[in-house]
């Protein structure tokens, strides 16, 4: 007799079953976004985006690689906090936040010099000329 999707394994805790529902619903969509990565070939990929873009892949790729790498030694009874996979991860999670910094920079505003110029000009207080002139010929009575 078959099991229906929702009756409940006997082999593990009921508590868990929603996790690992969960979780199976996770690994299948990181195994669909891994297929339509993988049905185009890296370079094309590449040459389709700018180089921080393919900054921002490449540190996508390796920290999913690595995290993944954590769950199986998790699942292997492994450690991982004590696995030189969290100095790894932690690495490129620096570079993930150079490369977010860079992209912070690019998206903040440009200082329009000639707008500034011209702002702080008319903001200035400048004496009229007729009374500059006034006070001159004063001056020469």
């Amino acid at each position: 007799m078959a099991a229906s999707a929702e009756e409940v394994n006997e082999d593990y805790p009921t508590e868990i079953h929603d996790y690992l529902s969960a979780f199976e619903t996770s690994i299948g969509a990181v195994e669909e976004m891994l297929k339509t990565m993988m049905s185009v070939s890296r370079n094309e990929l590449l040459q389709k985006l700018d180089p921080l873009e393919q900054a921002k892949v490449d540190l996508v790729s390796a920290y999913t690689l690595n995290s993944m790498f954590w769950v199986y030694l998790a699942t292997q009874g492994v450690n991982p906090k004590e696995h030189p996979v969290k100095q790894e991860l932690e690495r490129i999670r620096e570079h993930m936040n150079r490369v977010k910094e860079i992209t912070d920079k690019k998206k903040a505003s440009k200082l329009d010099k000639g707008a500034a110029s011209r702002f702080v000009k008319n903001a200035l207080w400048e004496p009229k000329p007729k009374i500059a002139s006034k006070v001159a010929k004063k001056g020469q009575k």
